[in-house]
């Protein structure tokens, strides 16, 4: 199953991001940040899928809700970032 990740430095814009996408009507997930990911320093991020990263980018931008950057994982397991 296809589905993306933003990437958030630290757990509070992480959930400020979650409590606005919820409100515009997108469905994420608040979620720990995959291990392989973490050196990165992005411990938190939030689950959506590919079809809304987009919009939530923007969402979030508009709110000045910082995050790292937005991540999309294949079927497959591949990952790869990607420019909203």
């Amino acid at each position: 199953m296809k589905y993306c990740l933003i990437t958030f430095r630290s757990v509070t814009p992480a959930q400020r991001g979650e409590s606005m996408l919820r409100r515009v009507g997108i469905d994420c997930v608040l979620t720990r940040t995959p291990r392989a990911m973490e050196e990165q320093g992005c411990g938190y991020s939030l689950r959506l899928r590919p079809v809304d990263a987009a919009r939530a980018a923007a969402v979030l931008r508009q709110h000045q809700i910082s995050y790292r950057k937005i991540y999309l994982y294949s079927e497959n397991g591949q990952m790869e970032e990607i420019a909203v």
